[in-house]
Protein backbone atom coordinates (compact mmCIF):
# COMPACT_ATOMS: atom_id res chain seq x y z
CA UNK A 1 0.00 0.00 0.00
CA UNK A 2 1.07 3.72 -0.68
CA UNK A 3 2.76 5.23 2.34
CA UNK A 4 1.78 8.85 1.41
CA UNK A 5 -1.60 9.69 0.45
CA UNK A 6 -2.56 11.42 -3.10
CA UNK A 7 -4.44 14.45 -1.72
CA UNK A 8 -5.39 15.59 -5.53
CA UNK A 9 -6.59 12.08 -6.39
CA UNK A 10 -8.66 11.93 -3.57
CA UNK A 11 -10.49 15.05 -3.61
CA UNK A 12 -11.32 14.40 -7.64
CA UNK A 13 -12.58 11.00 -6.38
CA UNK A 14 -14.67 12.21 -3.46
CA UNK A 15 -16.16 15.14 -5.80
CA UNK A 16 -16.84 12.79 -8.53
CA UNK A 17 -18.48 9.83 -5.91
CA UNK A 18 -20.54 12.78 -4.09
CA UNK A 19 -21.94 13.90 -8.24
CA UNK A 20 -23.04 10.18 -8.45
CA UNK A 21 -24.39 9.64 -5.01
CA UNK A 22 -26.91 13.01 -5.71
CA UNK A 23 -27.49 11.12 -8.93
CA UNK A 24 -28.79 7.87 -6.98
CA UNK A 25 -30.41 9.70 -4.91
CA UNK A 26 -32.40 12.25 -7.48
CA UNK A 27 -33.31 9.00 -9.47
CA UNK A 28 -36.57 7.95 -7.16
CA UNK A 29 -38.06 11.36 -9.03
CA UNK A 30 -36.78 10.43 -12.66
CA UNK A 31 -40.45 9.03 -14.50
CA UNK A 32 -42.05 9.21 -10.87
CA UNK A 33 -44.00 5.99 -9.70
CA UNK A 34 -44.96 4.23 -6.72
CA UNK A 35 -41.76 2.68 -5.53
CA UNK A 36 -44.24 0.51 -2.75
CA UNK A 37 -44.67 -2.34 -5.74
CA UNK A 38 -42.00 -4.60 -7.14
CA UNK A 39 -42.45 -4.00 -10.73
CA UNK A 40 -41.50 -0.60 -9.99
CA UNK A 41 -38.52 -0.56 -7.28
CA UNK A 42 -37.08 -3.74 -8.92
CA UNK A 43 -37.35 -3.29 -12.31
CA UNK A 44 -38.31 0.39 -12.98
CA UNK A 45 -42.08 -0.27 -14.24
CA UNK A 46 -40.33 -2.41 -17.32
CA UNK A 47 -40.18 1.02 -19.21
CA UNK A 48 -36.26 1.57 -20.32
CA UNK A 49 -35.78 2.25 -23.18
CA UNK A 50 -32.60 1.31 -25.85
CA UNK A 51 -30.33 3.97 -24.71
CA UNK A 52 -30.59 3.30 -21.11
CA UNK A 53 -30.96 -1.13 -21.00
CA UNK A 54 -27.75 -0.39 -23.19
CA UNK A 55 -26.22 1.81 -20.53
CA UNK A 56 -28.35 -0.42 -17.51
CA UNK A 57 -26.74 -4.11 -18.91
CA UNK A 58 -22.87 -2.37 -20.24
CA UNK A 59 -22.97 -1.51 -16.00
CA UNK A 60 -23.42 -5.62 -15.33
CA UNK A 61 -21.62 -6.97 -17.64
CA UNK A 62 -18.46 -4.40 -17.12
CA UNK A 63 -18.06 -4.01 -13.60
CA UNK A 64 -15.19 -2.37 -11.77
CA UNK A 65 -13.87 -5.79 -11.21
CA UNK A 66 -13.82 -6.68 -14.85
CA UNK A 67 -11.38 -2.86 -15.23
CA UNK A 68 -9.26 -4.77 -12.26
CA UNK A 69 -9.15 -8.10 -13.06
CA UNK A 70 -8.90 -8.48 -16.88
CA UNK A 71 -5.71 -6.85 -16.90
CA UNK A 72 -4.48 -8.31 -14.20
CA UNK A 73 -5.30 -11.71 -15.57
CA UNK A 74 -2.58 -10.52 -18.49
CA UNK A 75 -0.21 -8.39 -16.10
CA UNK A 76 0.01 -12.34 -14.41
CA UNK A 77 -0.53 -14.93 -17.13
CA UNK A 78 -0.80 -13.44 -20.56
CA UNK A 79 -2.74 -14.30 -23.43
CA UNK A 80 -5.19 -16.64 -21.26
CA UNK A 81 -7.15 -13.40 -19.55
CA UNK A 82 -8.00 -12.08 -22.87
CA UNK A 83 -10.78 -14.92 -22.99
CA UNK A 84 -12.97 -12.26 -21.60
CA UNK A 85 -12.85 -10.34 -25.10
CA UNK A 86 -14.24 -13.40 -26.66
CA UNK A 87 -17.27 -14.47 -24.48
CA UNK A 88 -18.60 -11.59 -24.93
CA UNK A 89 -18.49 -11.45 -28.14
CA UNK A 90 -20.40 -14.82 -28.17
CA UNK A 91 -22.70 -13.72 -25.62
CA UNK A 92 -24.48 -10.77 -27.94
CA UNK A 93 -26.06 -13.45 -30.82
CA UNK A 94 -27.16 -15.44 -27.63
CA UNK A 95 -28.83 -12.07 -26.23
CA UNK A 96 -30.38 -11.29 -29.74
CA UNK A 97 -31.52 -15.19 -29.91
CA UNK A 98 -32.94 -15.83 -26.39
CA UNK A 99 -33.79 -12.87 -24.71
CA UNK A 100 -36.64 -11.24 -26.67
CA UNK A 101 -38.56 -14.33 -26.15
CA UNK A 102 -37.80 -14.65 -22.75
CA UNK A 103 -38.63 -10.88 -21.81
CA UNK A 104 -42.06 -11.42 -24.04
CA UNK A 105 -42.86 -14.55 -22.07
CA UNK A 106 -42.22 -12.60 -18.84
CA UNK A 107 -43.95 -9.40 -19.59
CA UNK A 108 -47.10 -11.11 -20.63
CA UNK A 109 -47.02 -13.02 -17.42
CA UNK A 110 -45.85 -10.51 -15.06
CA UNK A 111 -42.66 -12.59 -14.15
CA UNK A 112 -39.61 -10.98 -12.42
CA UNK A 113 -37.00 -13.37 -11.75
CA UNK A 114 -36.42 -16.48 -13.49
CA UNK A 115 -37.23 -19.05 -10.87
CA UNK A 116 -40.95 -17.19 -11.63
CA UNK A 117 -40.26 -18.26 -15.37
CA UNK A 118 -39.34 -21.55 -14.70
CA UNK A 119 -42.05 -22.38 -12.07
CA UNK A 120 -44.52 -20.72 -14.44
CA UNK A 121 -42.99 -22.70 -17.55
CA UNK A 122 -43.04 -26.51 -15.93
CA UNK A 123 -45.31 -26.24 -12.71
CA UNK A 124 -42.56 -26.99 -10.19
CA UNK A 125 -42.15 -25.31 -7.33
CA UNK A 126 -38.49 -27.19 -6.11
CA UNK A 127 -36.96 -26.36 -9.39
CA UNK A 128 -38.08 -22.67 -8.91
CA UNK A 129 -36.34 -23.11 -5.36
CA UNK A 130 -33.28 -24.69 -6.70
CA UNK A 131 -32.88 -21.81 -9.05
CA UNK A 132 -33.41 -19.05 -6.37
CA UNK A 133 -30.84 -20.35 -4.11
CA UNK A 134 -28.05 -20.64 -7.51
CA UNK A 135 -29.12 -17.31 -8.21
CA UNK A 136 -28.09 -15.71 -4.88
CA UNK A 137 -25.21 -17.93 -3.94
CA UNK A 138 -23.59 -17.62 -7.87
CA UNK A 139 -24.18 -13.26 -7.26
CA UNK A 140 -23.00 -12.70 -3.33
CA UNK A 141 -19.65 -13.63 -4.46
CA UNK A 142 -19.61 -11.28 -7.22
CA UNK A 143 -21.14 -8.22 -5.16
CA UNK A 144 -18.42 -8.92 -2.88
CA UNK A 145 -15.90 -8.36 -6.16
CA UNK A 146 -16.86 -4.85 -6.42
CA UNK A 147 -16.19 -4.20 -2.89
CA UNK A 148 -12.51 -5.97 -3.95
CA UNK A 149 -12.30 -3.32 -6.59
CA UNK A 150 -13.38 -0.12 -4.81
CA UNK A 151 -11.02 -1.06 -2.07
CA UNK A 152 -7.96 -1.49 -4.43
CA UNK A 153 -9.25 2.06 -5.93
CA UNK A 154 -9.30 3.39 -2.38
CA UNK A 155 -5.91 1.72 -1.04
CA UNK A 156 -3.98 3.06 -4.25
CA UNK A 157 -4.62 6.59 -2.95
CA UNK A 158 -3.21 5.95 0.36
CA UNK A 159 -6.00 5.31 2.67
CA UNK A 160 -5.63 3.17 5.00
CA UNK A 161 -8.43 1.23 6.61
CA UNK A 162 -11.82 -0.64 5.75
CA UNK A 163 -14.11 2.75 6.75
CA UNK A 164 -13.63 4.44 3.60
CA UNK A 165 -15.31 1.39 1.99
CA UNK A 166 -17.85 1.14 4.58
CA UNK A 167 -18.75 4.77 3.90
CA UNK A 168 -19.17 4.09 0.28
CA UNK A 169 -21.50 0.94 0.85
CA UNK A 170 -23.32 2.69 3.47
CA UNK A 171 -24.34 5.51 0.56
CA UNK A 172 -24.93 3.02 -1.80
CA UNK A 173 -27.44 0.99 0.36
CA UNK A 174 -29.09 4.28 1.05
CA UNK A 175 -29.88 5.32 -2.34
CA UNK A 176 -30.34 1.85 -3.54
CA UNK A 177 -33.22 1.60 -0.84
CA UNK A 178 -35.39 4.67 -2.00
CA UNK A 179 -34.84 4.79 -5.80
CA UNK A 180 -34.44 1.10 -6.50
CA UNK A 181 -33.45 0.08 -10.01
CA UNK A 182 -33.67 3.47 -11.34
CA UNK A 183 -30.22 4.83 -9.07
CA UNK A 184 -27.87 2.21 -10.72
CA UNK A 185 -29.64 3.19 -14.06
CA UNK A 186 -28.91 6.75 -13.64
CA UNK A 187 -25.18 6.31 -12.05
CA UNK A 188 -24.75 3.95 -14.95
CA UNK A 189 -24.65 6.40 -17.52
CA UNK A 190 -22.22 8.72 -15.74
CA UNK A 191 -19.61 5.55 -15.20
CA UNK A 192 -19.66 4.43 -19.13
CA UNK A 193 -18.72 8.20 -20.08
CA UNK A 194 -16.29 8.50 -17.74
CA UNK A 195 -14.93 4.84 -18.38
CA UNK A 196 -14.73 5.88 -22.08
CA UNK A 197 -12.70 8.74 -21.78
CA UNK A 198 -10.57 7.24 -18.94
CA UNK A 199 -9.65 4.11 -21.63
CA UNK A 200 -9.60 6.35 -24.43
CA UNK A 201 -6.84 8.50 -22.83
CA UNK A 202 -4.83 5.52 -21.46
CA UNK A 203 -4.73 3.86 -24.76
CA UNK A 204 -3.63 6.85 -26.23
CA UNK A 205 -1.36 8.77 -23.68
CA UNK A 206 0.46 5.76 -21.73
CA UNK A 207 2.10 3.84 -24.96
CA UNK A 208 3.08 7.52 -25.93
CA UNK A 209 5.12 7.90 -22.52
CA UNK A 210 6.25 4.08 -23.21
CA UNK A 211 7.79 4.13 -26.68
CA UNK A 212 5.07 3.11 -28.55
CA UNK A 213 2.74 0.01 -28.92
CA UNK A 214 5.43 -1.74 -30.29
CA UNK A 215 7.59 -1.42 -27.14
CA UNK A 216 4.56 -1.91 -24.92
CA UNK A 217 4.08 -5.73 -26.88
CA UNK A 218 7.80 -6.24 -26.47
CA UNK A 219 8.82 -5.41 -22.87
CA UNK A 220 5.24 -6.87 -21.47
CA UNK A 221 6.69 -10.37 -23.71
CA UNK A 222 9.86 -9.89 -21.81
CA UNK A 223 8.66 -9.35 -18.22
CA UNK A 224 6.11 -12.32 -18.59
CA UNK A 225 9.09 -14.99 -19.52
CA UNK A 226 10.39 -13.61 -15.87
CA UNK A 227 7.06 -14.84 -14.11
CA UNK A 228 6.54 -18.23 -12.34
CA UNK A 229 4.78 -20.05 -14.34
CA UNK A 230 6.50 -18.32 -17.54
CA UNK A 231 3.79 -16.17 -19.58
CA UNK A 232 3.52 -15.35 -23.08
CA UNK A 233 1.45 -12.36 -24.80
CA UNK A 234 0.36 -15.38 -27.11
CA UNK A 235 -1.36 -18.06 -26.33
CA UNK A 236 0.37 -22.05 -26.04
CA UNK A 237 -1.14 -24.93 -27.47
CA UNK A 238 -2.19 -26.30 -24.38
CA UNK A 239 -3.87 -23.24 -23.50
CA UNK A 240 -6.03 -23.44 -26.40
CA UNK A 241 -9.10 -25.80 -24.91
CA UNK A 242 -9.06 -23.83 -21.49
CA UNK A 243 -9.57 -20.23 -23.51
CA UNK A 244 -12.52 -21.53 -25.56
CA UNK A 245 -14.26 -23.73 -23.42
CA UNK A 246 -13.66 -20.55 -20.88
CA UNK A 247 -14.84 -18.49 -23.51
CA UNK A 248 -18.07 -20.75 -24.71
CA UNK A 249 -19.50 -21.27 -21.32
CA UNK A 250 -18.93 -18.08 -19.69
CA UNK A 251 -20.75 -16.59 -22.76
CA UNK A 252 -23.46 -19.18 -21.68
CA UNK A 253 -23.72 -18.33 -18.02
CA UNK A 254 -23.66 -14.68 -18.77
CA UNK A 255 -26.88 -14.00 -19.67
CA UNK A 256 -28.58 -15.77 -16.80
CA UNK A 257 -26.92 -14.70 -14.06
CA UNK A 258 -29.78 -12.62 -12.10
CA UNK A 259 -28.29 -9.25 -12.30
CA UNK A 260 -28.34 -9.82 -16.13
CA UNK A 261 -31.97 -10.86 -15.85
CA UNK A 262 -32.97 -7.68 -14.44
CA UNK A 263 -31.65 -5.39 -16.78
CA UNK A 264 -33.39 -7.05 -19.16
CA UNK A 265 -36.45 -7.22 -17.93
CA UNK A 266 -36.51 -3.40 -17.31
CA UNK A 267 -36.63 -3.36 -20.96
CA UNK A 268 -40.05 -1.56 -22.80
CA UNK A 269 -39.94 -3.96 -25.13
CA UNK A 270 -38.45 -7.06 -27.09
CA UNK A 271 -37.02 -4.78 -29.84
CA UNK A 272 -35.41 -2.95 -27.07
CA UNK A 273 -33.61 -6.36 -26.30
CA UNK A 274 -33.02 -6.81 -29.85
CA UNK A 275 -31.29 -3.23 -30.52
CA UNK A 276 -28.97 -4.13 -27.53
CA UNK A 277 -27.84 -7.11 -28.78
CA UNK A 278 -26.60 -5.34 -31.87
CA UNK A 279 -25.32 -2.09 -30.16
CA UNK A 280 -23.51 -4.37 -27.29
CA UNK A 281 -20.60 -4.86 -29.41
CA UNK A 282 -19.18 -1.41 -28.69
CA UNK A 283 -18.77 -2.23 -25.03
CA UNK A 284 -16.43 -5.10 -26.24
CA UNK A 285 -14.06 -2.78 -28.06
CA UNK A 286 -13.86 -1.18 -24.39
CA UNK A 287 -12.82 -4.34 -22.61
CA UNK A 288 -10.39 -5.32 -25.40
CA UNK A 289 -8.65 -2.14 -24.91
CA UNK A 290 -9.33 -2.36 -21.14
CA UNK A 291 -7.12 -5.66 -21.38
CA UNK A 292 -4.45 -3.87 -22.78
CA UNK A 293 -3.72 -2.10 -19.36
CA UNK A 294 -2.23 -4.97 -18.01
CA UNK A 295 0.38 -5.40 -20.58
CA UNK A 296 0.90 -1.59 -20.07
CA UNK A 297 1.61 -2.21 -16.76
CA UNK A 298 4.06 -4.46 -17.47
CA UNK A 299 5.82 -2.72 -19.89
CA UNK A 300 5.77 0.60 -17.34
CA UNK A 301 7.51 -1.79 -14.96
CA UNK A 302 4.43 -1.54 -12.37
CA UNK A 303 5.72 -4.29 -9.55
CA UNK A 304 3.00 -5.39 -7.37
CA UNK A 305 2.44 -8.72 -5.66
CA UNK A 306 -1.00 -8.14 -5.93
CA UNK A 307 -2.07 -7.92 -9.41
CA UNK A 308 -5.81 -5.98 -8.87
CA UNK A 309 -3.79 -3.18 -7.81
CA UNK A 310 -1.74 -2.64 -10.96
CA UNK A 311 -4.25 -0.71 -13.21
CA UNK A 312 -4.54 1.86 -10.23
CA UNK A 313 -0.66 1.98 -9.83
CA UNK A 314 -0.08 2.43 -13.48
CA UNK A 315 -2.79 5.43 -13.65
CA UNK A 316 -1.16 7.05 -10.47
CA UNK A 317 2.21 6.80 -12.41
CA UNK A 318 1.52 7.56 -16.00
CA UNK A 319 -1.34 10.52 -15.43
CA UNK A 320 -1.14 13.62 -13.53
CA UNK A 321 -3.17 13.50 -10.13
CA UNK A 322 -5.86 15.06 -10.96
CA UNK A 323 -6.71 12.85 -13.84
CA UNK A 324 -5.68 9.66 -12.43
CA UNK A 325 -8.19 10.43 -9.27
CA UNK A 326 -10.93 10.74 -12.48
CA UNK A 327 -9.51 7.34 -13.76
CA UNK A 328 -10.22 5.44 -9.66
CA UNK A 329 -13.09 7.91 -9.40
CA UNK A 330 -14.67 5.95 -12.70
CA UNK A 331 -13.40 2.45 -11.56
CA UNK A 332 -14.92 2.65 -8.32
CA UNK A 333 -18.39 4.32 -9.62
CA UNK A 334 -18.02 1.08 -11.73
CA UNK A 335 -18.47 -0.87 -8.94
CA UNK A 336 -21.56 0.65 -7.70
CA UNK A 337 -23.98 -0.11 -10.78
CA UNK A 338 -23.88 -3.82 -10.29
CA UNK A 339 -23.41 -4.08 -6.87
CA UNK A 340 -26.99 -2.02 -6.60
CA UNK A 341 -28.40 -4.61 -9.53
CA UNK A 342 -27.09 -7.53 -8.24
CA UNK A 343 -28.69 -6.78 -4.74
CA UNK A 344 -31.99 -5.57 -6.14
CA UNK A 345 -32.52 -9.08 -8.51
CA UNK A 346 -31.00 -11.18 -5.24
CA UNK A 347 -33.67 -9.51 -2.74
CA UNK A 348 -36.12 -10.74 -6.06
CA UNK A 349 -35.14 -13.96 -5.89
CA UNK A 350 -35.56 -13.96 -2.14
CA UNK A 351 -38.97 -12.06 -2.01
CA UNK A 352 -40.64 -13.88 -4.24
CA UNK A 353 -39.35 -17.40 -5.08
CA UNK A 354 -38.07 -18.64 -1.35
CA UNK A 355 -39.94 -16.58 1.20
CA UNK A 356 -43.34 -16.35 -1.68
CA UNK A 357 -42.77 -20.09 -1.90
CA UNK A 358 -43.27 -20.97 1.34
CA UNK A 359 -45.81 -18.01 3.56
CA UNK A 360 -48.54 -19.55 3.79
CA UNK A 361 -50.71 -16.23 3.23
CA UNK A 362 -49.45 -14.38 0.13
CA UNK A 363 -47.91 -10.91 0.28
CA UNK A 364 -49.37 -7.55 -1.28
CA UNK A 365 -47.64 -5.66 -3.58
CA UNK A 366 -46.68 -3.22 -0.84
CA UNK A 367 -45.55 -6.08 1.33
CA UNK A 368 -43.26 -7.79 -1.13
CA UNK A 369 -41.74 -4.67 -2.29
CA UNK A 370 -40.91 -3.56 1.69
CA UNK A 371 -39.39 -6.65 1.86
CA UNK A 372 -37.26 -6.84 -1.04
CA UNK A 373 -36.01 -3.63 0.07
CA UNK A 374 -35.05 -4.87 3.26
CA UNK A 375 -33.40 -8.00 2.14
CA UNK A 376 -31.17 -6.17 -0.31
CA UNK A 377 -29.83 -4.12 2.39
CA UNK A 378 -28.99 -7.65 4.26
CA UNK A 379 -27.39 -8.83 1.05
CA UNK A 380 -25.11 -5.48 0.60
CA UNK A 381 -24.25 -5.47 4.39
CA UNK A 382 -23.49 -9.14 4.06
CA UNK A 383 -21.30 -8.97 1.21
CA UNK A 384 -19.51 -6.35 3.35
CA UNK A 385 -18.89 -8.50 6.36
CA UNK A 386 -17.49 -11.18 3.92
CA UNK A 387 -15.14 -9.06 2.23
CA UNK A 388 -14.24 -7.21 5.43
CA UNK A 389 -14.04 -10.70 7.63
CA UNK A 390 -12.26 -12.96 4.76
CA UNK A 391 -9.73 -12.72 2.10
CA UNK A 392 -10.23 -11.37 -1.30
CA UNK A 393 -8.83 -14.75 -3.13
CA UNK A 394 -12.07 -16.28 -1.45
CA UNK A 395 -14.28 -14.46 -2.67
CA UNK A 396 -12.76 -15.27 -6.09
CA UNK A 397 -13.18 -18.86 -5.45
CA UNK A 398 -16.61 -18.57 -4.89
CA UNK A 399 -16.81 -16.34 -7.75
CA UNK A 400 -15.34 -19.39 -9.80
CA UNK A 401 -18.09 -21.43 -9.01
CA UNK A 402 -20.44 -19.09 -9.46
CA UNK A 403 -20.27 -19.18 -13.01
CA UNK A 404 -20.55 -23.33 -12.88
CA UNK A 405 -23.54 -22.51 -11.08
CA UNK A 406 -25.29 -20.52 -13.20
CA UNK A 407 -24.34 -22.80 -16.26
CA UNK A 408 -26.54 -25.77 -14.43
CA UNK A 409 -29.85 -23.29 -14.79
CA UNK A 410 -29.10 -23.00 -18.72
CA UNK A 411 -30.69 -26.12 -19.80
CA UNK A 412 -33.97 -25.27 -18.39
CA UNK A 413 -34.31 -21.98 -19.37
CA UNK A 414 -33.62 -22.73 -22.99
CA UNK A 415 -35.97 -26.25 -23.34
CA UNK A 416 -38.39 -24.09 -21.98
CA UNK A 417 -38.27 -22.36 -24.87
CA UNK A 418 -37.24 -24.64 -27.89
CA UNK A 419 -37.95 -28.39 -27.41
CA UNK A 420 -41.60 -30.11 -25.97
CA UNK A 421 -39.26 -32.90 -24.12
CA UNK A 422 -38.34 -31.67 -20.44
CA UNK A 423 -40.22 -32.01 -17.11
CA UNK A 424 -39.20 -30.28 -14.22
CA UNK A 425 -38.52 -33.26 -12.27
CA UNK A 426 -36.00 -34.19 -15.06
CA UNK A 427 -34.76 -30.75 -15.01
CA UNK A 428 -34.76 -30.64 -11.53
CA UNK A 429 -32.58 -33.93 -11.65
CA UNK A 430 -30.26 -32.54 -14.03
CA UNK A 431 -29.48 -29.54 -12.13
CA UNK A 432 -28.56 -31.03 -8.77
CA UNK A 433 -25.97 -33.65 -10.48
CA UNK A 434 -24.44 -30.42 -12.54
CA UNK A 435 -24.37 -28.58 -9.70
CA UNK A 436 -22.45 -31.75 -7.59
CA UNK A 437 -20.41 -32.35 -10.62
CA UNK A 438 -18.80 -29.09 -11.13
CA UNK A 439 -18.28 -28.18 -7.46
CA UNK A 440 -16.45 -31.35 -7.21
CA UNK A 441 -14.42 -30.51 -10.33
CA UNK A 442 -13.45 -26.79 -8.65
CA UNK A 443 -12.94 -28.20 -5.19
CA UNK A 444 -10.50 -31.16 -6.12
CA UNK A 445 -8.34 -28.30 -7.64
CA UNK A 446 -8.15 -26.83 -4.49
CA UNK A 447 -10.67 -23.86 -5.70
CA UNK A 448 -7.67 -22.44 -7.12
CA UNK A 449 -9.40 -22.68 -10.41
CA UNK A 450 -12.30 -23.22 -12.62
CA UNK A 451 -9.91 -25.46 -15.91
CA UNK A 452 -10.10 -29.00 -14.86
CA UNK A 453 -8.28 -31.95 -16.68
CA UNK A 454 -10.15 -33.84 -18.37
CA UNK A 455 -8.57 -37.08 -19.07
CA UNK A 456 -10.20 -39.06 -22.47
CA UNK A 457 -9.23 -41.98 -24.65
CA UNK A 458 -5.36 -41.32 -23.71
CA UNK A 459 -5.41 -37.59 -24.26
CA UNK A 460 -5.88 -34.53 -21.25
CA UNK A 461 -8.06 -32.20 -22.09
CA UNK A 462 -7.93 -28.78 -19.89
CA UNK A 463 -11.67 -27.91 -19.62
CA UNK A 464 -13.62 -25.11 -18.29
CA UNK A 465 -15.58 -27.58 -15.13
CA UNK A 466 -18.74 -25.71 -16.48
CA UNK A 467 -18.98 -27.86 -19.96
CA UNK A 468 -18.33 -30.97 -18.36
CA UNK A 469 -21.11 -30.47 -15.55
CA UNK A 470 -23.67 -29.02 -18.26
CA UNK A 471 -23.17 -32.21 -20.44
CA UNK A 472 -23.93 -34.43 -16.95
CA UNK A 473 -26.48 -32.29 -16.27
CA UNK A 474 -28.09 -32.89 -20.02
CA UNK A 475 -27.63 -36.82 -19.60
CA UNK A 476 -29.18 -37.13 -16.51
CA UNK A 477 -31.94 -34.89 -17.41
CA UNK A 478 -32.54 -37.09 -20.84
CA UNK A 479 -32.41 -40.25 -18.35
CA UNK A 480 -35.20 -39.00 -16.61
CA UNK A 481 -37.45 -37.63 -19.37
CA UNK A 482 -37.30 -41.12 -21.04
CA UNK A 483 -38.71 -42.79 -17.51
CA UNK A 484 -41.22 -40.44 -16.54
CA UNK A 485 -42.38 -38.89 -19.73
CA UNK A 486 -42.22 -35.86 -21.73
CA UNK A 487 -44.27 -32.38 -21.55
CA UNK A 488 -46.47 -31.53 -24.58
CA UNK A 489 -45.90 -27.69 -25.17
CA UNK A 490 -43.53 -24.88 -24.83
CA UNK A 491 -43.55 -21.23 -23.69
CA UNK A 492 -42.70 -20.45 -27.60
CA UNK A 493 -45.53 -22.02 -28.80
CA UNK A 494 -47.74 -19.47 -26.68
CA UNK A 495 -46.02 -16.06 -27.93
CA UNK A 496 -48.23 -13.73 -29.20
CA UNK A 497 -46.85 -11.53 -32.25
CA UNK A 498 -44.96 -8.48 -31.26
CA UNK A 499 -46.68 -5.15 -30.91
CA UNK A 500 -45.58 -2.36 -33.04
CA UNK A 501 -42.12 -0.58 -31.52
CA UNK A 502 -43.70 2.52 -29.63
CA UNK A 503 -42.03 6.50 -28.89
CA UNK A 504 -40.91 4.67 -25.62
CA UNK A 505 -38.44 2.30 -26.94
CA UNK A 506 -36.13 4.53 -28.37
Amino acid sequence: MPSAIHTTALVVFCLCFLIVTAAGFLAARWRRADLHSLEEWGLAGRRFGTLIVWFLIGGDFYTAYTVIAVPAALYGAGAIGFFAVPYCILSYPLMMMVLPKLWTICHRERYITLSDYVRGRYRSRWLSVAFALTGILATMPYIALQLVGIREVIAAMGIRGEWPLIVAFVILAAYTYTSGLRAPAAIAIVKDVMLYIMVLAAVIIIPAKLGGYGAVFANAAHALATHTPPGSILLRPAQYWSYSTLAIGSALALLFYPHTFTGTLSASSANVIRRNAALMPAYNILLGLIALLGLMALAAGIQSKDTSAVVPLLFLRMFPEWFAGFCLAAIGIGALVPAAIMSIATANLFTRNLWGEFVRTPLTPPEEARMAKLVSLVIKFGALAFILASSAQYAIELQLLGGIWIMQMVPAILFGLFTRWFRGTALLAGWAAGMAVGTAMVVSMGMKTSVFPLHLSGHTFAVYAALPAVIVNLVVTALVSVLTGRDTETEADRIPPLPPPTLNEV
